[in-house]
């Protein structure tokens, strides 16, 4: 997303762009494809504009048709619609017909959540400024632009003040684990705790583009084709001379460059980047970015299995809406996913396939699936009288490769595909136990195969209090500098908590500092 969007602004002022893209197809997660007559989002299941994506749209002149694309949540047999801000009092309720004995504490959790919900319509309350034209919309500034400025430095300085790991905050604020864990197991390890407990917000704001949220990459595309840029698939980048401005793809040609914007993985950069031509002083910067660059790790990965169902949507629509977070258990996952997995990576070598597969079943029994059922969202996406899944969960990319250099990778995908149809259909689905009529999945594999991200990783790096790249907002326009001469960088690895809106922004902040004068 953030290469489309460097190059469709590129291309809109007039410069000469080639957009190089390893895969067929665009958009990286943002990309949706069909297959036995059923549509499928391959990544993103929804998107959250943040006051950014629509107003790219809009300042870009792309039409796209979207929906509201609505979520519920669901913990064992119960399940709780999210429809408009009074749904946070039935959550609160919700939880504490698990929980009776965390009522006071749940009651301090949905404060701060809605003090949280306070602080998300400040910082998105607007359309992001650098994707208006300030020269010339003066009713933007003065009735807009000017009156939030003040608030929005505010409300930042109350978030810099919650970059604390939401596990860290939940345990001094709850005292029951299990509830910590149905909280926090719906995030990535780590993830500071005002982007988790924005939660809330976020699941009023998804939307849905009608034929999938690839349609959001294909405007992209037919933009900038429309304004003369050029895009070549299934090109591979091998080599960066930062010294002639050249890169090289996997055929070995070469292509000069003026300015290069890198929108892909980080690491690959600095891996493949030949420093030789430049000065002693550029290189030591280099070398001392590259060596905290790959120090640290891409953050996890997920597992999506794709389902086919011979059974009409409305069997479907009837227990929950189209983007739903189930958890089949009320006891949490604990260590299972921490330090269980830790003490089994570890001692991998040494333990039989028994072993491994009851941690396995274990981690699928507590864990929380995202459940995305496109054509509750546009029915036109699937076969009269079917229904397309898509379930998914955060994994661990380093046991996927471990399994595959073990040997027995297709056994222990298949065991996973089996065990969540089995939990699913004993628990929310019970129409999955005999009509699921084609399956097949995704792994952390794949993703990293596919995307060339760094273990598969989803939304760029691993949480830690030492980030290699910007991880704060109002220094969101550093985020695109690199030690290399006329490069920069762009996307998910270029800014941390990241995802669709950073990586439009990275790439419009990218295309900026290309066309402004030097």
């Amino acid at each position: 997303m953030a290469g489309l969007t460097a190059t469709a602004y590129l291309a809109r002022e007039g410069r000469k762009v080639l957009l190089l893209e390893k895969n067929r197809e665009l958009g990286g997660l943002v990309n949706s494809f069909t297959r036995d007559g059923f549509h499928y989002d391959s990544g993103v299941r929804a998107l959250e504009s943040a006051g950014i994506i629509l107003p790219m749209l809009k300042d870009l002149k792309i039409e796209l048709e979207v929906v509201k694309s609505p979520v519920t949540l669901g913990i064992e047999n119960e399940i709780l619609d999210i429809d408009d801000l009074g749904s946070l009092d039935r959550y609160r309720e919700f939880l504490k017909k698990f929980y009776p004995g965390s009522k006071d504490e749940i009651d301090r959790l949905m404060k701060i959540i809605r003090r949280i919900m306070k602080y998300m319509d400040v910082l998105y309350g607007i359309e992001n400024p650098i994707f208006k034209d300030l020269k010339h919309d003066f009713a933007f500034i003065f009735k807009k632009l000017l009156p939030w400025f003040p608030r929005f430095l505010l409300t930042v300085g109350k978030i810099d003040r919650m970059q604390m790991p939401v596990e860290e905050h939940l345990n001094s604020l709850l005292t029951n684990p299990s509830l910590r864990d149905i909280i926090s197991q719906h995030f990535f390890k780590n993830t500071p705790t005002f982007f988790a407990l924005s939660y809330f917000s976020l699941y009023l704001d998804y939307f849905y583009p009608k034929g999938g949220v690839g349609k959001l990459s294909e405007g992209l595309r037919d933009k900038i084709l429309e304004l003369g840029g050029e895009i070549r698939t299934e090109t591979t980048i091998q080599s960066v001379s930062a010294g002639s401005k050249t890169v090289t793809d996997q055929n070995s040609s070469s292509y000069g460059y003026e300015n290069l914007i890198w929108a892909a993985d980080l690491k690959t950069l600095y891996r493949i980047a030949d420093i030789g031509e430049l000065p002693a002083e550029a290189k030591a910067r280099f070398e001392t970015a590259k060596a905290r660059m790959l120090q640290n790790k891409g953050g996890e990965s997920v597992f999506s299995l794709f389902l086919g169902v011979d059974e009409p949507l409305d069997s479907f629509r009837r227990i929950a809406k189209g983007h739903f977070f189930y958890t089949p258990s009320r006891q949490g996952l604990g260590e299972t996913h921490r330090g269980e997995l830790q003490e089994l990576l570890s001692r991998f070598d040494h333990l039989g396939k028994e072993e491994i597969l009851a941690w396995l079943e274990k981690f699928l029994s507590l864990n929380t699936f995202e459940i995305s059922i496109p054509g509750l969202k546009d029915d036109n996406t699937v076969p009269a009288g079917q229904t397309g899944m898509i379930v998914s969960f955060l994994a661990d990319y380093e046991l996927f490769k471990k399994v595959a250099e073990a040997g027995w990778l297709d056994e222990f995908i298949t065991t996973i595909e089996d065990r969540v149809i089995s939990l699913l259909a004993g628990s929310v689905y019970p129409m999955l136990k005999d009509r699921v009529i084609s399956r097949f999945s995704h792994s952390p594999l794949s993703i990293h195969n596919r995307v060339a991200s760094s273990e598969g990783a989803i939304v760029g790096w691993e949480f830690q209090p030492d980030m290699p790249v910007i991880n704060k907002i109002k220094i969101a326009d550093r985020a695109v500098f690199t030690p290399l001469p006329s490069v920069y960088q762009a996307g998910q690895w270029a800014y941390s908590p990241a995802g669709v809106p950073m990586s439009i922004l990275t790439g419009k902040l990218a295309a900026k500092e290309v066309i402004k004068p030097k």
